[in-house]
């Protein structure tokens, strides 16, 4: 029996060093995975399909910052990598120029305007020189009439723990879990006059999962066989991170119909889709009611 597992090791070294061999992200390596867009959320799949509103809303972002400070927790040293994304307003903006299949905002830059004004100058400055004087200049920027601002306000990591595992005759199983939460702000500010028209806050809650088994025999009267394995299942923190900005930009524009701040094109979807939201959030208060109400 020995023999043979000698044999099964062996091999394993082998395939290792041959799959070494092939350069790592290579179209040989077997490990190999195409880039793909970002995968859709149920949030942003509501979100998308919105009805359309009656005037389209000129918005700007200027910034979106992580304010949590936040590194990535690890219990046997310190990490000095952020745990949650420091491009939130590059997400964002990608959330607001989807929304309600792209009829909801317009988008003016401002994140990183240097650029903008750099180019521009750039094409002023040749057409002057083919043209003289008289070259046409270019239509002035278009401004916003609402600035969005907030950011990541919190990061709950462990914020529930737990696990579970048993042992028999050499044999066992464990499985362990972590619960993390972000938290996110966002709030719509009157250009004209400084007035926070509307404001939100989400939560998005995120999972990590670990799986180990182990086993051991004894091969021999002096020799002990043990065989391990697991894997464990994380949560994409800048996937929730997206998550929790589409439900803040999906409240934020609710809260807005509901102040009569602006309105849908079709009201009867309109009012279909608060009730839908209403509905939602009895139902959010009812079961966050029950998880804390005393146990008897």
């Amino acid at each position: 029996m020995m023999r043979q597992i000698r044999r099964i090791a062996c091999l394993a070294v082998l395939a290792l060093g041959l799959a070494g061999c092939v350069m790592a992200g290579s179209a040989k390596d077997p490990l190999v995975q195409q880039a793909k867009l970002v995968p859709s959320t149920k949030t942003g799949i509501v979100l998308d399909s919105l009805p359309p509103p009656r005037r389209k809303l000129d918005v700007t972002v200027y910034n979106f910052p992580d304010l949590t400070g936040q590194n990535k927790p690890n219990d046997n040293f310190a990490e000095f990598s952020r745990a949650l994304t420091q491009g939130a307003s590059a997400v964002l903006i990608d959330v607001l120029t989807k929304a309600g299949n792209g009829e909801w905002f317009n988008v003016v830059e401002r994140n990183d305007l240097q650029p903008l004004l750099q180019e521009r100058q750039i094409i002023q400055n040749t057409r002057t020189a083919a043209e003289g004087d008289k070259a046409p200049s270019l239509p002035p920027l278009r401004f916003a009439g609402i600035l969005l601002e907030g950011g990541i306000i919190g990061y709950d990591s462990d914020e529930t723990t737990g696990g579970i595992g048993a042992n028999y005759l050499g044999i066992g199983l464990d499985s362990q879990y972590r619960q993390d939460i972000i938290t996110v702000a966002l709030r719509a500010v009157s250009v004209q006059t400084g007035r926070v028209l509307a404001s939100v806050t989400t939560a998005k809650t995120i999972y990590s999962m670990q799986l180990h088994s182990s086993a051991y025999m004894f091969a021999a009267v002096d020799e002990l066989l043990q065989a391990e394995m697991g894997f464990t299942k994380n949560s994409p923190a800048t996937l929730g991170v997206r998550e929790g900005v589409q439900l803040a930009v999906y409240s934020l524009i609710f809260e807005g119909v509901k102040n009569h701040l602006w309105e849908f094109k079709d009201r009867a979807a309109g009012d279909a889709f608060m009730r839908e939201l209403d509905k939602q959030q009895k139902a959010a208060v009812v079961v966050s009611a029950a998880k804390d109400a005393p146990k008897s």
